[in-house]
């Protein structure tokens, strides 16, 4: 079983006040991999990240400090499973057939930017995955991060977790 924990739009910097919630970090020491979609807007946050797990993480429109340093789009094969991960997916309408476009190989795609979580499926059968922010809800109604939990080659579960 492989368990990982997927995160977006955590925006810690030095002009915020923002933390990645103490309810958060329990799932942390659970992890076999990270994936972050975006706006991590600091090294550091990747780098206490990787103390947990090898992280995968995307460049957000945020992350200026981080330009050079992460990619912008990332595909990478977990457990079997093939994932994309972005910051921006764009618009919600037209969002699966763009996802499928982008990544057409891809069983899972994550995403941020929005900070609204969302699990839904999309074109031949995606997932299409946006955790939320463990820090800055928006219009969402809480703090949120995902699981993704892999076996034998299968996605088994996913969830967005509240870590108000």
């Amino acid at each position: 079983m492989t368990h990982i924990v997927v995160l977006a739009d955590t925006h810690v910097g030095p002009h915020s006040n923002r933390q990645i919630p103490a309810a958060a970090y329990r799932h942390f020491d659970r992890a076999d991999l990270v994936l972050h979609a975006g706006d991590l807007v600091m090294a550091e946050v990747l780098h206490e990240l990787e103390g947990f797990a090898p992280v995968h993480a995307v460049l957000g429109n945020n992350d200026h400090d981080l330009f050079g340093v992460l990619p912008e789009r990332v595909e990478l094969e977990v457990d079997g499973v093939r994932f994309g991960i972005v910051h921006d997916s764009g618009e919600t309408q037209g969002r699966a057939a763009r996802m499928a476009r982008w990544f057409p190989d891809a069983d899972v795609v994550v995403f941020g930017h929005s900070h609204m979580p969302c699990a839904e499926v999309g074109v031949a059968g995606q997932l299409l995955f946006n955790p939320g922010s463990s820090t800055w809800k928006r219009r969402a109604p809480s703090h949120t991060i995902g699981l993704i939990d892999l076996d034998e080659g299968r996605l088994v579960s996913h969830q967005i977790v509240v870590v108000d």
